[in-house]
């Protein structure tokens, strides 16, 4: 497995404003071929149905059933051949944060080249400890194309890395190619049944407490208990 550091890198310490806090046991997968994935279905207190690729929100996930998907992901059948078998074989991965000019630049790079790519965004300490898991030694950009990584963005070298793993030169996305939005790099779990129901059980006793607290239908404005 052959490593390419290149500088300048954004210490993620300008771009998290909390600390580390201890080591995340996380894995990465950074074998080829299609990843799994999850999609997560559930219905806000609007009766909106939300698909999303993170968790819902436990107050959410209290009052609905939430129910999950597991399918493969990989490269979108209908990229060209060359592009399709790159993307399959060593698929790209951006780890970025917000606000990050270096970063900004380097995701700006992969979509001129039609780079199709996974992002993943660092914003909390669970997400730094992912960071470092992947090999980013608390710095970004981190690009991953397949089992090589490259920390920082210097567009020659990533542009040699690109074509070494066999992806076009030019652009050859589709014109209805849609990136695929960003995610957390540690997406919070999701609530356990006991959680789920706690969460339903205080709902339920903040609710009745709100409703037992309001004035009776017929009482007069100046009523008091």
């Amino acid at each position: 497995m052959s490593n390419v550091l290149a500088k300048p890198a954004t210490p993620l310490a300008s771009g998290l404003a909390a600390p580390l806090a201890g080591a995340l046991a996380l894995s990465l997968l950074l074998a080829a071929g299609p990843a799994a994935a999850q999609m997560y279905k559930w219905v806000d207190s609007k009766g909106v149905t939300h698909y999303s690729d993170a968790p819902p929100p436990p107050e959410a996930a209290a009052k609905t059933k939430v129910e999950i998907k597991s399918f493969a992901t990989g490269p979108q059948a209908d990229l060209p051949p060359q592009l399709a078998e790159a993307a399959r074989n060593r698929p790209v991965t951006l780890y970025s944060t917000s606000p990050c000019e270096i970063c900004d630049q380097a995701r700006a790079m992969l979509r001129a080249r039609g780079i199709p790519y996974k992002e993943k965004t660092v914003n909390t300490p669970e997400d730094r400890a992912a960071l470092n898991q992947a090999g980013g030694k608390g710095q970004l950009p981190l690009l991953l194309v397949g089992r090589t990584r490259q920390v920082g963005f210097e567009q020659n070298s990533w542009d040699v890395l690109l074509s070494d793993a066999g992806y076009p030169t030019e652009n050859m996305l589709p014109p209805d190619f849609r990136q695929a939005a960003p995610t957390p790099a540690a997406p919070p779990p999701v609530p356990s049944a006991a959680e789920q129901a706690a969460a339903a059980a205080k709902a339920t006793a903040d609710e009745a407490a709100r409703l037992k607290k309001l004035p009776p239908l017929n009482a007069t404005p100046d009523f008091q208990f």
